[in-house]
């Protein structure tokens, strides 16, 4: 398949193709996504003919320099922000009115601090219209396996740093969106607490089998979390390198220091280096 100025789009990984005894269909497909932004006399180009397609139950990374546009790839997506060209495909075709389709976290987790975390997660079943008693009750079910049980009555403001990660969570979790995108979720937390939630965010990963693109800048997270990643260029984001991670699941056995997990890192690594070398310096978005 082409987009409208003839990218092709990519061919169905192999491992997906090992998943299903039919061809896979993407719940997700990019074509030829570019974006500029104007801000007074300022020209900024923030995405360039930006193509992938992503199927059911892939676990994608993408990484890539600041200011690169994976932010604002993930605005398009979920149709806060329309492209200058290119389309966004979803199982239902092309829609114009993509807000609410997919499940998305940004960077930070926007919990209402005046209500409980409770409330907070079955925010997007309220703003469907969906039954509240009914999202109460999955929202229940769900909080051991979110490491919520027992805080449902607390604010925000009385919970750690990884807590109100993995209420974000929830909150994406129960939009029942079989798309999810989750922006750095991890970024701002310290070592320890990363680890525990990105072998926890797998275990929750492996059991609903979502389709996930998760925006990350840590090259060894990138690697452990995914199927494949997506190397972005410095702005205008392209991307340069796909890699497919070949390392067994499930990964929360795999020790850190193995050996083709760190050879994953140094090819992750030399794409960033000659990314970052054709990185325009300036802010981006």
């Amino acid at each position: 398949m082409r987009d409208g100025g003839g990218a092709a789009v990519p061919p169905v990984p192999e491992h997906v193709m090992t998943m299903t005894s039919e061809t896979p269909v993407p719940c997700l497909e990019v074509q030829g996504v570019s974006k500029t932004f104007r801000d007074g006399g300022q020209v900024v180009r923030a995405l360039e003919r930006v193509s992938f397609a992503a199927y059911p139950g892939e676990f994608i990374t993408i990484i890539g320099p600041s200011g690169s546009g994976k932010s604002t790839l993930f605005n398009i997506i979920t149709g806060l922000t329309e492209p200058d060209e290119g389309e966004i495909v979803l199982e239902c075709g092309v829609v114009r009115r993509r807000a609410g389709r997919v499940g998305y976290m940004p960077q930070r987790d926007l919990l209402l601090p005046w209500r409980t975390v409770l409330n907070n997660v079955i925010l997007g079943p309220e703003l469907d219209g969906r039954s509240r008693r009914e999202a109460r009750r999955r929202a229940r079910e769900l909080l051991p396996l979110f490491g919520l049980e027992g805080f449902e009555n607390a604010f925000p403001e009385t919970l750690s740093g990884g807590m109100r990660q993995r209420a974000a969570l929830l909150r994406t979790f129960l939009t029942d969106r079989d798309v999810l995108l989750l922006d750095e979720p991890f970024g701002a937390l310290d070592a320890l607490t990363r680890r525990e939630l990105q072998r926890w965010l797998l275990g929750v990963w492996e059991r609903f089998r979502k389709t996930i693109l998760f925006i990350t800048h840590d090259v060894e997270e990138a690697v452990y979390l995914a199927d494949r990643v997506l190397v972005f260029s410095g702005r205008p984001g392209r991307i340069v390198k796909e890699l497919r991670v070949d390392l067994p699941r499930p990964r929360q056995a795999i020790s850190l220091l193995s050996e083709d997990l760190r050879r994953h890192e140094a090819e992750l690594l030399a794409a960033l280096e000659a990314a970052n070398g054709n990185h325009v310096a300036g802010e981006g978005r």
